[in-house]
């Protein structure tokens, strides 16, 4: 492995430099504090190894038909527009719009809906991203980049 800061290879040290967690050697070590020795050392495989990162994102959804759900529950309990808009505390142009199609609830106010109506507005779904890259110890150090402008 070589020293983060002047490239060398030779033994490594976990430092601490400038809040930065760093493996180099024991002259570029004077400048903050060791924390241990590095002794894993990297098979020439390992140089250039492909690393495969898969992530879970989970998305919440409004149901397609959010509108005849609502409606319908409303029409069910027997509450009009204006009364129910009332007790859930929204506007009666916001329950109308909302039960036309006209505007798609947010989540908060469609889990609001959901709570008072006892019904499922929000659907939750995986969504799986698999990354691909490939990590290089060899290339540019810090101390390449510091010689470069002498």
């Amino acid at each position: 492995m070589q020293c983060d800061m002047c490239g060398t290879e030779k033994e490594l040290f976990e430092c601490k430099i400038e809040g930065t967690y760093l493996n180099v050697c024991e002259i570029c070590a004077q400048h903050g504090t060791i924390k241990k020795k590095v002794s894993e050392q990297p098979t020439k495989k390992d140089k250039n190894k492909l690393i495969n990162e898969q992530k879970v994102e989970l998305i919440q959804m409004i149901v397609p038909n959010y509108a005849t759900i609502i409606k319908d529950k409303r029409e069910e309990l027997g509450l009009k527009q204006e009364e129910f808009a009332k007790r859930i505390a929204e506007k009666e142009s916001v329950i109308h719009k909302l039960e036309s199609g006209k505007i798609r609830p947010s989540i908060s106010l469609a889990r609001k809906l959901e709570k008072f109506l006892k019904i499922e507005l929000v659907k939750q779904y995986e969504e799986k991203h698999e990354s691909i890259h490939q990590t290089k110890t060899e290339g540019l150090t810090i101390g390449d980049l510091l010689n470069q402008g002498k």
